[in-house]
């Protein structure tokens, strides 16, 4: 089992404007809960641990969760409102949000509510976005991400919102925290252009990251593909040629997928990652890689399934053939 640890929200999707008027459609959310899912719909046990409210949203949360069969039993409820992001669209599929959830349920999760000890099911977590920096948060995840690191696979997804954030100077060392105690680190090249303000690469990130202690850290790149890092060197996957709708979801997807084929594989030990070689890493971003596909031609974050993924894999070898160096 996985345990996906952040936040759970209500995306508000607004369409084009009609004289005063945006027509809207509310969608249950979140990176980590989109994660949650994904691992759920690859086959994966998972679990979900964060602040969700007994609002209506929050309900509708919880019981998406359910339906999808994530465990739901380290939800922490509240009477604090759900937070909302209201997402538009560019005219290239590409999303924009606006985050309105100060002091809602997902950002007051407190170092009370962390389970006191995890069963031994529990093999790997994973934390990202928002809440690896809002307070109080970002503190109790934190404790927990130190405490179980060597014991359990960390995964961390920085997802980086400087809408829900606010203000950006705390960010690097809050994120640190996480960051230190990571076996695998999935980033985007957008994240890595926001929080270094286009002063790194990509490859200096990955260096970054490898040095805190991570033994594996991964890049996309959209349409361009994604690559990774290790002590085996950079591998490289291209991108699919897809139809795209919207790219909402698709690097949590990426992100469960990965995790989901170490499950899969056998490999979620930290001692399994470090020992990952250049061809096991190939096929794992390849199968990430397809997973992501399969999401951007759909409307919202809308993962797909085991089979649907091995489908586009089958159908497409030579598109997923890797870059080694």
């Amino acid at each position: 089992m996985i345990l996906v640890c952040g936040e759970a929200l209500v995306d508000l999707f607004a369409g084009a404007a009609d004289g005063i008027e945006m027509p809207a459609r509310i969608v249950a959310g979140g990176s980590p809960f989109n994660v949650a899912i994904g691992l759920a719909r690859l086959g994966v046990e998972a679990a979900f641990l964060g602040g969700v409210s007994r609002d209506g949203f929050g309900t509708l949360l919880a019981d998406v969760l359910k339906r999808e069969g994530v465990d739901g039993r380290y939800l922490v409820r509240s009477d604090r409102l759900t937070t909302v992001s209201a997402v538009t669209m560019g005219k290239d599929g590409h999303p924009s949000y606006s985050f309105h959830g100060e002091g809602a349920a997902d950002r007051s999760l407190g170092l009370q509510d962390l389970p006191a000890a995890l069963p031994n099911a529990i093999r790997a977590l994973t934390f990202g976005s928002y809440t690896l920096a809002v307070e109080p948060a970002a503190s109790a995840y934190a404790a927990l991400a130190e405490r179980e690191n060597g014991r359990r696979l960390i995964s961390v997804d920085p997802n980086l919102r400087p809408t829900a954030i606010g203000d950006m100077s705390g960010w690097h060392s809050s994120a640190e925290r996480f960051y230190r105690a990571a076996t695998v680190i999935k980033a985007s090249d957008e994240d890595i252009r926001i929080a270094w303000d286009c002063q790194l690469t990509v490859a200096e990130a990955a260096a970054y990251w490898l040095d805190l202690g991570a033994t594996l850290v991964v890049v996309t790149r959209g349409e361009q593909g994604a690559s990774a890092f290790s002590a085996s060197g950079q591998v490289s996957v291209p991108g699919h040629k897809v139809a795209v709708r919207d790219t909402v979801g698709a690097g949590d997807t990426f992100h469960a997928a990965l995790l989901a084929r170490l499950e899969q594989t056998g490999r979620l030990t930290p001692q399994a990652v470090a020992a990952l070689d250049s061809d096991a890493i190939a096929e794992l971003l390849a199968y990430a890689a397809a997973a992501a596909a399969i999401t951007v031609t759909r409307s919202g974050a809308d993962l797909p399934r085991a089979a649907e993924v091995d489908a586009v894999i089958a159908s497409r070898p030579r598109q997923l053939d890797p870059v080694r160096s």
